[in-house]
């Protein structure tokens, strides 16, 4: 998928636990062989050529097509898996391979577990008992520093921006590069939404904070392009900024 997954599970690691994280694991690989763009054979490079019909595709590409759908719809068309001209799921994918290794953890027994897929990080539990998960937010203007620092349990942390890939968000109305903030965080229960939401508010631009607020259950900070920044209302549940504008 282009980036670096990591595993931090806490507390006892029981024989089921290890089994459950070398499948997370090989379920991760098997799925960056199945959607990643970057490969020629995969199934979702072979359909955006037109070489696969969907009906033809692997379960789990139906199963990813239907989610893009109900993303598409839910985002009002702003997170579009065809923006580019050429189906590419990657905005969806990651996050839900990211939760679906944290479920699997989970499933075996493993109470505390935080998953990073490229900075995108699905937790469950807490650092400890009782003790909330932390995760600094990069400052996309200030090369290692962090803006904001984000906490709590059972929580998904998504950011959108330019600062590591560049211009890589389209937007869908024309195709062209999206002129979104320099960063946006996302924080929800669930990853694979965190992720679209994320995806989808950057694209937007200059109506990201508005549509944000109105999603229930989810929080947003954003860092402009000048150094200024917004943030959702309920935000401060979840995270406080720890450095100010350049």
């Amino acid at each position: 998928m282009g980036t670096v997954f990591s595993f931090d599970v806490r507390g006892p690691v029981t024989a089921a636990v290890e089994r459950a994280l070398a499948a997370a694991v090989a379920r991760l690989h098997h799925l960056d062989r199945v959607f990643s763009p970057y490969r020629p054979d995969s199934a979702v490079s072979r359909l955006a050529r037109g070489a696969l019909r969907p009906g033809d595709c692997p379960a789990e590409v139906r199963k990813v097509l239907g989610l893009c759908e109900a993303a598409r719809r839910a985002t009002d068309g702003w997170f579009d898996p065809a923006a580019g001209g050429a189906f590419d799921p990657s905005g969806l994918v990651k996050g839900w391979a990211v939760e679906g290794a944290a479920r699997r953890l989970r499933a075996a027994g493993a109470r505390h577990v935080c998953v990073n897929g490229g900075g995108d990080l699905q937790f469950y539990g807490g650092a400890a008992p009782g003790v909330p998960w932390r995760v600094g937010v990069a400052h996309p203007l200030r090369p290692g520093t962090l803006y904001a620092v984000v906490s709590g349990h059972d929580l998904a942390v998504a950011t959108s921006g330019t600062a590591e890939r560049g211009a890589h968000i389209l937007d869908p109305r024309t195709g062209a590069p999206a002129r979104g903030p320099a960063s946006l965080t996302v924080v929800g229960p669930r990853l694979t939404v965190a992720d679209v939401y994320a995806t989808a508010a950057f694209a937007r631009g200059a109506d990201a904070a508005r549509w944000l607020a109105s999603l229930p259950g989810h929080e947003a900070l954003a860092v402009t392009g000048d150094g200024g920044c917004w943030q959702t209302p309920g935000f401060s549940a979840y995270g406080v900024a720890v450095a100010a504008a350049p």
